[in-house]
């Protein structure tokens, strides 16, 4: 298949390809981000239930006074205080008292930075949960929980810090691992959308070139008879007196294109499954007989043995194919200056048609059934056809040479069970 066509499903091809892929890309982002920010907030729990056990244990050893000052004094025989995470105990709002931190610090932070979430907690009057850097550049993860005094205002906050630098690093591993799986992903759908696209375009390719395959057979096939149909025309014009000696050959010509035609039309419509196969029990015997008596000899003698004989075919096609082969036995089965000898014999589900004319070069009898080809070198569809229907009825064609000389074709198709 060549031409625009080819060029416009190509490139509907590529366009399917792109749909394909870029729909299942986009689905693939959005469960990239549900993942990524689910293991980011599962790792942030992990993180917020070690502080979480920190503020609390803090909250439990302060004690608030009436005064808004806040008592540190049983942090310091706690173990917690020489432990990470690390937090601090800082003023804000009506707090009166000095910040606390623990002994050991895990990570460095500002501490003006810390006093800063410490007002926010208090002005917000809620629990504080977020991330910010420490001064060497680590993520910090942290929990700023208010202090209520005894007169139930706030007074300051308790605020836990943990070193998030592995979570981050994990995290960040994981987000890799699922960005390089996706475009893994990606690919491999951009090429399984390719194989898809090419399956689905195939029938409208396939349809195509038969489309192109009817075109060329029927331009090909109708080139001769059409050049010698304007040849006699031509010398019917020039010579009125011999019009009526042209006017049968023409109209010979004109049965054999419109022949040509119909042949070239069912067996394109078979093929594009409009049409079926009318299989039915048929005598062949008798149908061969129709097309012998229905085939102009001329000078040629065709003589027919036949034995009762029904098979399973459509009788159309069949009797196409026989008359192709009839056909080209009177064409090309005879020696120069010779009249042609045919002789047909038909029983147990086979047609063979005998010639004598100079036989078929075994080197060429393949090339015989493809388009264009017959045995003399001319071009035609005659044996191609022939094939195609034995084969479209699950028989076979053969070819042989005789030992006397000539060629032997013979056509098999399936016997009817019930009349063997």
């Amino acid at each position: 298949m060549t031409g625009a066509a080819a060029d416009r499903l190509r490139r509907l091809r590529l366009v399917l390809t792109a749909l394909f892929t870029t729909m299942n890309a986009l689905g693939l982002v959005v469960v990239s981000w549900l993942v990524i920010g689910n293991d980011q907030e599962q790792r942030d729990q992990r993180l917020d239930a070690r502080l979480q056990g920190v503020t609390a244990t803090v909250s439990r050893l302060l004690r608030a006074d009436a005064d808004g000052t806040v008592s540190t004094a049983g942090i310091d025989r706690d173990e917690l205080n020489d432990m990470c995470p690390q937090f601090a105990v800082l003023p804000a709002g009506g707090g009166s008292f000095p910040a606390k931190f623990s002994k050991v610090e895990c990570v460095p932070v500002d501490r003006g930075l810390l006093a800063d979430e410490a007002r926010k907690a208090v002005g917000d009057q809620r629990l504080r949960y977020g991330r910010i850097w420490a001064t060497d550049g680590r993520p910090v993860r942290i929990r700023v929980e208010p202090i209520r005094g005894q007169s139930g205002r706030y007074v300051g906050a308790v605020i836990a810090l943990a070193d998030a630098t592995d979570e981050q690093r994990a995290h960040d591993t994981a987000v890799w691992r699922i960005v390089g799986g996706c475009l893994l992903l990606v690919g491999l759908l951009g090429a399984a959308g390719h194989i898809l696209a090419g399956r689905a375009i195939r029938p409208a390719a396939s349809a195509l070139e038969q489309q192109e395959q009817l075109l060329a057979e029927t331009a090909h096939d109708l080139r001769t008879p059409v050049a010698a149909l304007r040849a006699l025309a031509e010398t019917a014009l020039r010579n009125p007196g011999e019009r009526a000696d042209l006017l049968p050959r023409t109209v010979e010509l004109a049965a054999r294109m419109g022949g040509v035609i119909d042949g070239l039309l069912v067996r394109a419509r078979l093929a594009a499954g409009v049409d079926r196969l009318a299989v039915q029990p048929v005598w062949l015997d008798q149908l061969v007989a129709d097309v012998v008596e229905s085939t102009p000899a001329q000078d040629a003698q065709v003589t027919l043995t036949a034995a009762a004989s029904a098979v399973l075919a459509d009788p159309t096609l069949v009797q196409r194919a026989i008359g192709n082969l009839l056909d080209n036995a009177l064409r090309y089965g005879r020696k120069p200056g010779e009249r042609a000898i045919v002789h047909i014999t038909v029983a147990n589900g086979r047609v063979t048609v005998a010639d004598h004319g100079p036989g078929i070069d075994a080197d060429a009898a393949e090339e015989m059934f493809n388009r264009f080809r017959t045995g003399s070198g001319s071009s035609g569809l005659g044996l191609s056809i022939v094939r195609w229907v034995a084969q479209a009825h699950g028989g076979r064609l053969n070819l042989y040479n005789a030992d006397e000389g000539g060629a032997i074709f013979e056509l098999e198709l399936p016997v009817a069970p019930d009349r063997r």
